[in-house]
């Protein structure tokens, strides 16, 4: 049987747009810097890459192809440290979170798999959101989501050390 070569970071980044690239290039160094641990798969929708980290070996960041773009999705687990930047996102960062779906262990633990870890429950604006977590901070890559991105993977990463 022969084995599938391993998708490479050069791989997925010649995917990537120019008007990301930057974006991409400078999260995988500053992660890779820290110890976390890269994986890239291939998925229907195109490549998926995680960073895992080093000693939780949870995940804790994606960068993912979709069929309208890159996608980008946080395991913010340290959001309540840092409640003000959640109230500072742009308003279509608001929506993403709002269409992401409700968390069912949060609204009836007994309709979701047991295993599954609970999902996050937070203000906006004044606005509660029970979200999965598996979804909840999920944004598309852009010029005006690309600096919150970085801030949002700092605040989280600064939390996890």
């Amino acid at each position: 049987m022969t084995k599938t070569p391993e998708i490479q970071f050069e791989d997925f980044f010649s995917e990537v747009i120019a008007d990301n690239k930057e974006f991409v290039a400078n999260i995988n160094e500053t992660l890779s810097k820290d110890g976390y641990k890269t994986k890239i798969e291939s998925k229907a929708s195109g490549l998926f890459m995680s960073y895992s980290h080093p000693k939780t070996k949870k995940v804790f960041f994606n960068v993912f192809f979709r069929k309208n773009g890159l996608f980008a999705r946080i395991y913010a687990d340290n959001f309540g440290k840092y409640p003000d930047f959640l109230d500072r996102l742009p308003e279509n960062m608001v929506k993403e979170i709002g269409k992401s779906p409700t968390c069912k262990r949060l609204t009836d633990p007994t309709t979701c798999n047991q295993k599954c870890m609970m999902g996050y429950d937070f203000y906006v604006r004044g606005n509660n959101y029970k979200k999965c977590r598996m979804s909840c901070f999920q944004f598309s890559v852009n010029s005006e989501s690309i600096p919150v991105l970085v801030e949002f993977v700092e605040k989280e990463r600064k939390e996890r050390q």
